[in-house]
């Protein structure tokens, strides 16, 4: 207990090193620190915790009630505008989507509390993935924003969260969260205003900027109050401040918000060996579901233990884990990586390697029609013999990229020979309506870049 004590009790999270959890007859399950992988910076802030000789099960924070927690750090000032109330009794008219929000809530809030708490920022932002995906981690708008902060595809790269065929970082908890206060803080820092650091937030820090420029040209103000905006940025910081008002007084609303302890609902492991992820969630003794709720960024059935990868749990089941990992004597993971060296189709390459086309369409999430490009990377099952793990530059660097496949020239029949005939040549078949494309015309994200427009989501889809 004398070292748990000595811990940053209201640490970010918690990294359990497993260096000593594989003690079986054979050493090809054994997990040790890697002397190849670097680790993310970000992950190092926290204390790590030595499973085989501490429990996390005694870690708590001085208080038992983290919404106390969080209406403790409200700093953001009240924003008179009757776009607070209409937004506060939207959600109020809704108890079952807000029950459902704050349910998945409780997953995820203790760490970004923890870490806005930790960069001294209002904690009113621990509560904007509620505006931004209802704390879906599956989110994905229109606009192809994706996780619970709504990161687009360019603003995730500026932000580096990696993006490849194994892992999109943007739907991964802890890089996204990082990723998303620094960029709150860089847009806090540019205006001024955490109101126009979070409309920056959602309609692009180039567009904030202009908007101000055109007011100081007119010689008005340039409060977010008084700006030229979109709907959607107009009614985003009344947004939160609706979910502001529920968390302080949920009693005013007729709300009963859900019992949230003020601990660490996950801690981090360190993944050193490829392992798949439905051996995981076994070995942790949870539901599929509940451990990719927790591990929403790994696209792929395996997590790679080149790819400085860390896999989440709920503390309750990082002993669980560690018991079972160390009896598990089988292999690991059953998947290895290819990367194609000539195109070709699905079928040509499942005849080379003697498998199954739909089993390399289906985890590789390959559409019909379509022909795999020289250079990508594709998932496989591994051969019988082989316990060799994923390498590094494959892990970090491995794309998928498609190409169409050429439809096949409709044949022509051959000219009659007959005597006295004409000759006469058959017309193709062609259907009585033509299929029509898809419409190219879906609605744009006003945050899509770092011109005039780098914000980070748009239109997103939640599900209730």
């Amino acid at each position: 207990m004398n070292i748990i004590r000595s811990l940053r009790i209201v640490s970010s999270v918690l990294v359990l090193l497993l260096s000593a959890c594989a003690t079986t007859t054979t050493t090809s399950n054994e997990w040790s620190p890697s002397t190849d992988t670097k680790r993310d910076p970000r992950a190092t802030q926290a204390p790590r915790v030595d499973l085989s000789k501490q429990s996390v099960s005694s870690v708590m924070a001085p208080s038992n009630n983290l919404w106390i927690h969080i209406r403790q750090g409200f700093q953001l000032p009240e924003l008179d505008s009757p776009l607070v109330l209409q937004q506060t009794r939207w959600l109020t008219a809704r108890p079952d989507y807000l029950d459902r929000s704050m349910a998945r809530s409780s997953r995820y809030l203790f760490y970004i509390v923890e870490e806005v708490n930790r960069r001294k920022m209002p904690s009113e932002l621990a509560l904007l993935p509620f505006v931004e995906s209802a704390f879906n981690p599956e989110a994905k708008s229109t606009a192809k924003a994706m996780g619970i902060w709504q990161f687009m595809p360019r603003t995730g790269k500026d932000f580096k969260l990696t993006q490849n065929v194994f892992r999109d970082e943007r739907r991964d908890v802890i890089q996204s969260t990082n990723a998303a206060l620094d960029y709150l803080q860089r847009l806090y820092n540019q205006f001024g205003d955490w109101q126009l650091a979070l409309a920056a937030y959602n309609w692009g820090e180039g567009n904030v900027a202009k908007a101000i420029k055109r007011n100081q040209a007119q010689r008005k103000p340039t409060d977010y109050r008084s700006l030229t905006m979109p709907r959607e940025t107009r009614e985003y910081v009344p947004k939160l401040m609706a979910y502001k008002n529920i968390v302080n007084d949920p009693a005013a609303y007729g709300i009963v918000l859900p019992e949230l302890e003020n601990h660490p609902y996950f801690v981090a492991i360190d993944v050193t060996r490829d392992i798949d992820v439905e051996l995981a969630a076994q070995l942790a003794e949870m539901s599929l579901e509940d451990f990719r709720n927790l591990n929403p960024a790994f696209n792929k059935p395996v997590i790679l233990g080149a790819a400085d990868q860390q896999m989440l749990l709920p503390f309750t089941r990082a002993e669980l884990f560690q018991m079972n990992l160390a009896s598990y004597i089988k292999p690991l993971s059953s998947w290895t990586a290819l990367t194609v060296t000539k195109s070709e189709t699905p079928e040509q390459l499942a005849t080379r390697l003697v498998l199954n086309p739909q089993l390399i369409r289906d985890v590789n999430n390959i559409p019909r029609g379509m022909r795999i490009r020289a250079g990508s990377t594709i998932l496989i099952p591994k051969p019988p013999g082989k316990d060799s793990d994923i390498p590094m530059h494959v892990a970090e660097h491995g794309q998928l990229k498609l190409d169409k496949t050429t439809p096949p020239k409709p044949k022509t029949a051959k000219p009659s020979q007959g005597n006295n005939t004409k000759a006469s040549t058959a017309k193709p078949k062609t259907a009585s309506t033509q299929q029509k494309s898809p419409s190219t015309n879906a609605s744009k994200s006003a945050k899509t870049g770092s011109g005039s427009g780098s914000g980070v989501s748009a239109g997103v889809k939640t599900t209730p």
